[in-house]
């Protein structure tokens, strides 16, 4: 089995103004079938894998709590299709978004992340590299 993860920090903004962030973006195929990547996504494993240790998700508008403090409410929850939480770094930070959308190709089973409602002072070399790990973590574990 394989997986192959992709990443990349996109702006928006006038060509001759300052950028600000869009969405920090990663995917990954990852060689197993749709349904089984989803259980893995939204299992407690998969939760923590995608979000940080201590998550755990629950139903649409219900929190989550990392060990690393960062947290956020499940905004969307779409099986088989699509999850979407609110991630704060911090206590103190403004809520991003984060999207997971999934498509079968073939019998490989693709997650597209993006983060966005980004905000000054956030470390998007560092989030790509975050998801990108994370979406490493899900797909092995989906591979298990």
């Amino acid at each position: 089995m394989s997986t192959s993860v992709e990443s990349e920090a996109q702006t928006v903004g006038k060509p001759d103004g300052p950028q600000t962030p869009a969405a920090v973006t990663a995917s990954a195929a990852v060689s197993a079938p749709l349904t089984h990547v989803w259980e893995v996504l939204v299992s407690p494993a998969g939760s923590q894998a995608l979000l940080g240790d201590g998550a755990v998700l629950g139903a649409k508008g219900e929190p989550y709590h990392c060990e690393d403090g960062t947290y956020g409410v499940v905004r969307s929850y779409h099986p088989l299709e699509q999850l979407r939480v609110s991630w704060h770094s911090a206590a103190d930070s403004p809520a991003t978004i984060v999207e997971v959308d999934l498509r079968a190709d073939g019998d490989t089973t693709v997650l597209d992340l993006s983060q966005t409602h980004l905000h000054d002072g956030l470390d998007l070399v560092a989030l790509e590299e975050r998801w990108t790990q994370a979406l490493t973590s899900v797909a092995g574990a989906a591979q298990a």
